[in-house]
């Protein structure tokens, strides 16, 4: 019987190379990648390539860990332009740690840190599979809304999938655009 986590043990950080063998774990598991469009990790050497060309120059790509080892990650896609002020979010835990909030706590920590690295994001918006009803859950628990079903929305691993939109709001963002638009 595995022991359960401590949440508050979570945390985010940057990615660094060290965490390649660590990565392989979540990134080479089809069942992880099932709903992500990244292709499954085959290689370490592939890996490895990926955290430097992709996730160290990324605006806002973080390791979820577990005592300083990777165990997924949360990517925050900020818009620009007119677009600033809404960001995409993307995650994914390995599978062993399904089910017991830990993607949740993930998503929550990302909330308050992209609100303060991004002050022109109002928006946080997820787009998830209809499914992948767990991904569906994780958002709702951190407290993302439903907005709508999006059909025939996106190709992720040469299927056609229906999508459902999620947005979480700042929570000052009433104010915020106020005084952006003054």
């Amino acid at each position: 019987m595995e022991t359960e986590i401590d949440l508050s043990s979570i945390t985010l950080r940057p990615f660094k190379l060290t965490d390649v063998d660590d990565f392989m774990v979540w990134a080479g598991d089809d069942q992880v990648m099932k709903f992500i469009r990244w292709n499954t990790f085959t290689s370490k050497e592939e890996a490895l390539t990926y955290i430097k060309d992709v996730c160290f120059p990324h605006p806002w790509r973080r390791s979820i860990c577990i005592d300083d080892h990777s165990i997924g990650f949360v990517s925050i896609f900020p818009g620009s332009g007119g677009d600033r002020c809404r960001a995409d979010i993307g995650y994914a835990i390995a599978v062993r740690y399904w089910g017991q909030g830990i993607a949740t706590r993930a998503v929550k920590i990302a909330l308050v840190e992209v609100f303060k690295d991004f002050p022109d994001v109002l928006r946080l918006q997820a787009y998830v599979s209809v499914e992948n009803k767990a991904s569906q859950r994780v958002l709702e628990k951190a407290g993302f809304h439903q907005e709508g079903l999006l059909r025939k929305y996106s190709y992720i691993k040469g299927k056609l999938r229906d999508l459902y939109i999620y947005s979480f709001l700042a929570p000052d963002s009433p104010s915020r655009t106020q005084d952006q638009m003054s």
